[in-house]
């Protein structure tokens, strides 16, 4: 069901005021703008054939930007069917690296660098504990995706990690984690051990930003890991992250209403039993956040780490997978869903579609079918 109001929307009925704002930098309003005219005329049009049965198919085009909200659902599905072929037969953990209130003012000057050391300080922290005897005592892995929201779209980086319950010793062996799986690390220790990192590379890269009181500030704060592992087998918890990997900052479902320049959204209140509450916001105010989430040019939110990273997954499932055998999960694994293919024809569900015609903003002129057809003959 097509939603009826739109992040799109919003940022047309605000698009003169957001331009004159000095609250955004030149990404930011590329970024935004991307997402204003995504599958509208702005973007121009362009029209699919099918070489086999003659159909004719004419879509507007897309920005596929990742922060757009109507770009996303097919790469999310792509990625979770990409990631539940590489899945091994072992458990899984759910594992949170939160940063506290303190650091955001540092994110929104300086969001690559902070969010960068988020990466590298949570890896340290599961690789550390990995490697120790008391704990593990092999090589574990990691995928992060990094999110950095709320519920009301505020300020709340946080990394959402898959974790394996278990990792390869030096002599290639796969040694499981304790309690035969279901239990990963102790998640205080483990919250020392992150702080302690994070705050000391934020030293050594933002020397100017660091002074002795924030420094003793981020000290005193417990910082929070969260890792369980809510899972019946590792095809959920890849279904279970999946919701994650190419979620932004506000979906379109959630906008309820937009009327005299505010606009309502629903959001859980996870701090009264996720209870569903509405909030209304000034729309500039609206924007403000929504574009707080949009992550510097070029820069990776999604990571892979250890036996899960891209050069020593495949060795490392071929190994684990000849020691171990495979899972009821994997084996019983549900039907995947289908995911939309541009190629396939509506009509006569061949993979023979072809983009025949381009046209931009000023649409398709007439006679624009005689043409395609005449194209389509000649391929």
């Amino acid at each position: 069901m097509q939603p009826v109001y739109e992040v799109a929307g919003v940022l047309e009925a605000h698009w003169p005021a957001v331009q004159e704002s000095k609250k955004f930098n030149s990404w930011q309003l590329r970024t935004l703008d991307a997402v204003r005219r995504c599958r509208t005329a702005a973007l121009g049009v362009h029209v699919d054939g099918c070489t086999s049965c003659g159909h004719l198919r004419i879509s507007y085009n897309s920005c596929r930007n990742r922060h757009c909200p109507k770009c996303q659902g097919n790469e999310r599905e792509q990625w979770i069917q990409a990631r539940e072929a590489e899945l091994l037969p072992v458990p899984y953990f759910h594992v949170v690296f939160t940063l506290p209130d303190l650091i955001n003012p540092l994110c929104l000057h300086k969001d690559k660098e902070v969010y960068n050391i988020l990466f590298q300080s949570a890896w340290h922290v599961l690789n550390t504990f990995g490697h120790d005897h008391k704990w593990l005592g092999a090589q574990t892995g990691m995928i992060s995706i990094l999110h950095t929201w709320g519920q009301t779209m505020t300020l709340h980086p946080h990394l959402h990690c898959i974790v394996p319950g278990g990792g390869l010793t030096k002599q290639g062996k796969w040694k499981q984690a304790k309690s035969e799986g279901k239990y990963l690390f102790n998640v205080k220790a483990m919250s020392k051990v992150f702080r302690g990192k994070f705050i000391t590379i934020l030293k050594e890269r933002l020397p100017a930003e660091m002074n002795k009181e924030l420094t003793d500030d981020l000290y005193k704060n417990d910082w929070v890991v969260y890792a369980k592992r809510p899972f019946a087998g590792p095809e959920s918890v890849v279904e279970y992250l999946g919701r994650y990997t190419h979620k932004i900052a506000i979906s379109n479902h959630r906008i309820k209403n937009v009327e005299e320049g505010k606009v309502t959204f629903s959001y859980k209140d996870y701090r009264h039993g996720s209870v569903k509450k509405e909030m209304t916001l000034d729309g500039m105010e609206f924007i403000r956040r929504f574009a707080m989430h949009i992550l510097p040019k070029g820069f990776v939110r999604i990571r892979h780490y250890g036996i899960l990273s891209s050069t020593s997954k495949a060795a490392c499932a071929v190994i684990i997978k000849e020691q171990l055998p495979p899972s009821a999960e994997v084996r019983n694994a549900k039907p995947k869903r289908k995911i939309y293919n541009p190629l396939q024809c509506p009509c006569c569900k061949k993979e023979t579609m072809l983009t025949i015609l381009r046209f931009n903003r000023r649409g398709p002129p007439a006679g624009w079918k005689e043409e395609a057809k005449n194209l389509l003959e000649c391929v």
